[in-house]
């Protein structure tokens, strides 16, 4: 189970991580009656259940944090360099951004709060945004726009009243982002251990945060080549702080500070 872990999904499980995929794959246990991990490796491969409990067990162990304005710096950058960067360049254009491992959106959102603000301000483009994520379960939530107010919490007062609304009952505590940011916001399936991605080769952002780090260094380089391919010349990919040697060398991106790349 753990190589059909790292060969289709990319995250490594040595064994000293047994315990936290066992607690991952409690629930599926439970649901399918299942004793032990090894009776669900048994349901998976002897049993001859694999295609049908896939879905599932990509699900339980891929790991989903996120927050709004994660790392902030990044969307400092993005309203102060890359942004005025790239319409300087192509004058009033429509930028198309990439959340390449998007969660429940939360990331794809807040770029799309940042831009739209931009715009709000007078800058002169459209955009449209793409979030992709492995996980059917969190793309699920990312397409609705509903998220509890803890998790609302770190999106700036004036954002929150211009781009979240709240919920009739406030006993609910939480709110939706506004139709105007889903419609220019869009989440399909994809997992980056593919050798192709169904993505246009003409995108001008990509954000790619907070997963090559669960991936041994061979398939950090494999996958950040291959997002390079879909970046259209002049375009900007970033990576997490934690991430920032992943980009290194890797043929097609020219460093631009130690997080963002530029094609």
């Amino acid at each position: 189970m753990v190589d059909l872990i790292q060969s289709q999904v990319g995250i490594q499980l040595p064994p000293g991580k047994r315990t936290m995929l066992e607690g991952r794959l409690r629930k599926r246990m439970r649901a399918l009656d299942l004793a032990s991990l090894i009776d669900y490796g048994r349901h998976l491969f002897d049993e001859g259940h694999l295609n049908e409990e896939y879905v599932h067990l990509v699900d339980c162990v891929t790991t989903n944090k996120t927050d709004f304005f994660r790392e902030p710096a990044h969307f400092d950058i993005l309203r102060n360099e890359i942004i005025p960067r790239l319409v300087a360049r192509r004058g009033r254009p429509l930028l198309k951004v990439w959340s390449a491992a998007a969660s429940t959106g939360a990331e794809a959102y807040t770029l799309a709060m940042v831009l739209q603000d931009m715009i709000g301000a007078g800058a002169g483009f459209s955009y449209a945004i793409l979030g992709t994520d492995i996980s059917t379960e969190v793309l699920r939530v990312a397409g609705d726009g509903i998220y509890a107010d803890e998790m609302l919490a770190a999106v700036p007062p004036d954002f929150r009243r211009r781009y979240v609304m709240r919920a009739r009952d406030p006993a609910q505590k939480q709110g939706r982002i506004v139709p105007e940011l889903r419609a220019r916001t869009r989440f399909q399936h994809l997992n980056l251990m593919d050798g192709h991605y169904a993505v246009d080769h003409d995108v001008d952002i990509i954000f790619c945060r907070n997963v090559l780090i669960y991936f041994d260094k061979p398939t950090q380089k494999a996958v950040l080549g291959r997002l390079a391919t879909h970046l259209r010349p002049g375009g900007f990919l970033v990576v997490g702080h934690s991430e920032s040697m992943a980009g290194a060398g890797v043929p097609g991106l020219t460093p631009v500070s130690s997080t963002v790349f530029r094609r």
